[in-house]
Formats: structure tokens, C-alpha cells, sequence
């Protein structure tokens, strides 16, 4: 089969149309389409169904899209590794993980690291669903929970806890709750429904408060970690959010401290077939020594908080 061919095919199936796929190929419709057709012709059968609104593969075409599919994830990797035999760590990584974890956390951070390593063509990915890595949809993933795809190599990164905050503005509006009781009469934000919760009981907040006011209901149910982040800094109520989502420049302020919530690890997840790679090798190390830097804060905070206690 010619590879061309070949490589046209798997860019229209991907894309849905002719033209879509000529301006990720660089070349014109016309061209992609005598492409597709000469392949038809070569195999006898049918790989789409033409329509007026795109393009739909057939069953043969379906079997041929998978099966290229594999192709260019293998060559992919295969391309990828030979990278690796160079001394300096260069080339295009692609990094996936949560909106509000990318947002918050990670994204500030990357200036260091591209400073540290500019031959590597850093890509963020930031997305609540997972991607396949082993498609190679992503090299690497920081994950808020295990990997549940198979053939993944995984290391726990850090260990996270929920905790209770609101902004100066709420505060100095509806005042500041002493004990958990006294959030039954707050504006309470929490996580909807809509999508797969990032812990099992991540409106434990709720729960707790619906403990002395049982029909309680939330202020704003939201479906995505971040949203409920950017709706508390908003001063439009009080909600749990885990450590990472508290960047240096927030002004939130953590509420009754000896309310804690659920703990979960967050994981740095890559394909088996990348276990030797340069590019993953430097960003892991960098992640885990700037959660390091993190730590050593926290540490240094707790140690002047309780100096300055004694000192009382």
C-alpha cells in the first residue's frame, strides 16, 4: 500500500473532511481527494461515505483507520526514542493533566523549566478527561488519581488535602465561621454532578455542614474544580478546595483549620515504551524539585506560625 496514501488517509479520517485535512497536510482539497480516491481504487472498496456535510468511514474504512492508527502511534514512539540517543534532552513533549492543576499549579512554573531546557518543545494539555496515552495522544500525565489504562509506568508525586476557604471580600460581608456548625448558615459552593468528581466524597464540606441544617442547599454547584476556585476569589461563598489550587498571588483565607477533608495522591504517569526518555526524565525531576520548594515553604510557614504563637 503506498505509503503516501496512506498518510492522506489517516489525516482525512482524523480531520472529517477533505479540506481539513488538506490545510493540516499542506495541500489543496483537490489533491487529498484524488488521494482518497486513488486508495479506494487501489483496495477495490469504499473507505467513506461522502455527504454534504463531511465525511463518515465505512466499516472497510473503520478497519483501515485502526490499523493506521496503530501505524503512526508505533513510528511515533519508535521516532521519539531515537530522539533519546542524543546527549541534551530536546524535541516535543506533551504534558496532560486537570484544567484547575495545569492552571494553577503547573502553568506558572514552566518559565524555569524552559529556561533550564529550550531545546524541548513543551506542550500543556489541559484537560479533565484522560487522554490514551499509549495513542500518544500525550507523553506524559499528571493524574489526581491512579492510571487506570494498562502498560503505564507511574510514581506518586505528592500527596494533597482538602481545605475550607473564602475570600477577605465574603468574609467581611457574611463573616468568618468558628466552628463547622456555623457553616450551615454560610453561602456553601460545591461540586455538581456533571462530571467525574476528582475524590469520592469531594462535597464533604456540604456534608458536614447538612450534619445540623439537613436541607441545606449550596449557593452554586459547579462541575469543574477550577470554576469553583475563580467563584470563591469571586467572594460569592465558601468552598473546599485542595492545597495545589492556593497559588502565591491568592487572597483566599483558610477557615476553620481543624476541618480537614480528603486526602489524594497526584501521580506522574507515562507509556512503558518511554521509560528512558530524556524529555521525561528532566521534567519529572523539575516537578518533584519544585514540589520540594513547595514543601520547604510550607514547613518554614508552619514553623514561624507556631514561633509566633509560643511568643503569645
Amino acid at each position: 500500500m503506498d505509503w503516501d496514501k496512506l498518510r492522506v488517509f489517516h489525516a482525512v479520517a482524523e480531520a472529517g473532511s477533505f479540506t481539513h485535512a488538506g490545510e493540516n497536510l499542506n495541500l489543496s482539497q483537490s489533491a487529498v481527494s484524488r488521494q482518497i480516491s486513488a486508495l479506494e481504487e487501489s483496495v477495490k472498496v469504499p473507505l467513506f461515505h461522502r455527504h454534504a456535510r463531511g465525511l463518515i468511514l465505512t466499516e472497510q474504512g473503520e478497519l483501515l483507520y485502526r490499523t493506521a492508527h496503530d501505524v503512526f502511534a508505533k513510528l511515533s514512539m519508535a521516532e521519539a526514542r531515537i530522539r533519546e540517543s542524543k546527549e541534551r534532552p530536546s524535541g516535543p513533549l506533551k504534558v496532560t493533566t486537570t484544567v484547575a492543576f495545569g492552571s494553577t499549579w503547573l502553568t506558572p512554573r514552566i518559565n524555569e523549566f524552559l529556561e533550564r531546557y529550550p531545546e524541548i518543545e513543551l506542550s500543556l494539555v489541559l484537560n479533565d478527561e484522560e487522554l490514551d496515552l499509549a495513542m500518544r495522544e500525550a507523553d506524559v500525565a499528571i493524574r489526581m488519581q491512579p492510571p487506570r489504562q494498562a502498560d503505564l509506568v507511574q510514581r506518586q508525586l505528592m500527596t494533597l488535602r482538602y481545605h475550607v476557604f473564602a475570600s477577605p471580600e465574603y468574609i467581611k460581608q457574611h463573616g468568618m465561621p468558628k466552628t463547622p456548625e456555623e457553616l450551615k448558615d454560610h453561602r456553601l459552593i460545591i461540586y455538581g454532578a456533571d462530571a467525574r468528581p476528582p475524590v469520592s466524597n469531594v462535597n464533604w464540606m456540604m456534608a458536614t455542614a447538612q450534619q445540623f441544617k439537613p436541607d441545606m442547599r449550596p449557593i452554586l454547584k459547579l462541575n469543574n474544580i477550577y470554576g469553583i476556585f475563580r467563584a470563591t476569589e469571586s467572594g460569592l461563598g465558601i468552598s473546599a478546595l485542595p492545597d495545589y489550587l492556593l497559588p502565591t498571588n491568592s487572597n483566599l483565607v483558610r477557615i476553620l483549620p481543624e476541618l480537614e477533608g480528603p486526602s489524594f495522591d497526584a501521580y506522574f504517569v507515562y507509556p512503558e515504551e518511554l521509560r528512558h526518555s530524556k524529555r521525561i526524565a528532566v521534567f519529572r525531576d523539575f516537578l518533584i524539585e519544585e514540589i520540594s520548594k513547595v514543601k520547604a515553604k510550607a514547613a518554614a510557614a508552619a514553623s514561624a506560625s507556631a514561633s509566633a504563637t509560643t511568643e503569645k
